[in-house]
């Protein structure tokens, strides 16, 4: 699972996260999981707010807004992101 803050002006990402990232994957047993999902929102939420972005558009891709998709929000939402 990943996430990205893609400026879509200059066609950037500045901002990624995924569960092959040695800080997301430490401590998860399984990178698959709702629980895998949710630290990924945590990082990405948290990467982001020390970068100095606070609002972004979530383009969840198609997918249907439930389970890893809505814990991947959620705790970018609580690491202080706003959409």
């Amino acid at each position: 699972m990943y996430a990205q803050i893609i400026d879509d002006v200059k066609g950037v990402t500045l901002i990624s996260a995924s569960t092959l990232q040695a800080e997301v994957k430490e401590g998860l047993e399984y990178t698959d999981t709702v629980e895998a999902a949710a630290k990924v929102g945590k990082v990405i939420g948290e990467k982001a707010i020390n970068a100095g972005i606070k609002e972004v558009v979530f383009d969840r891709g198609g997918f249907v807004y439930h389970g890893k998709i809505k814990a991947l929000a959620d705790a970018a939402r609580e690491a202080g992101l706003a959409f």
